[in-house]
């Protein structure tokens, strides 16, 4: 089966760490995901969108690394908007183990923010939501 290709979003000011976490597991020899092109770092304005919607256009989903800023995060908010609005299946993971990890302002109230495990991550990536 060949492996999935997912977009990451994460606030880059504040959770850098989770997203070379997920850089990490995505080289384990039983990941069923592969990495597109992540976050981009760069002014929110039409260009900089333009750019997000073709890349997450290219890519199955969308992992959205939460962490306890992520609700301040306008980037993070505008990629999962343009997930919603391309119709890519998109999943929220809490990025930090005993701390209160915050969604999205984008994503939607029936949205489960799931608990980061190796285990939950593979589910999730098979579209076990």
């Amino acid at each position: 089966m060949p492996k999935k290709r997912v977009f990451i979003s994460f606030d880059y000011d504040n959770d850098s760490f989770l997203k070379e976490a997920m850089v990490g597991q995505a080289k384990l020899p039983d990941s069923p995901f592969e990495l597109a092109d992540w976050s981009i770092k760069e002014h929110i304005d039409g260009n900089w969108k333009a750019k997000a919607t073709t890349r997450i256009r290219s890519v199955d989903m969308v992992a959205v690394l939460c962490g306890l800023n992520t609700d301040t995060a306008v980037g993070v908010s505008a990629e999962v908007k343009i997930a919603q609005d391309e119709g890519k299946p998109y999943f929220l993971l809490a990025g930090y183990k005993d701390k209160v990890n915050v969604k999205p302002t984008a994503a939607k109230a029936s949205d489960k923010l799931y608990k980061w495990t190796w285990e939950n991550l593979k589910s999730l990536i098979e579209g076990n939501r």
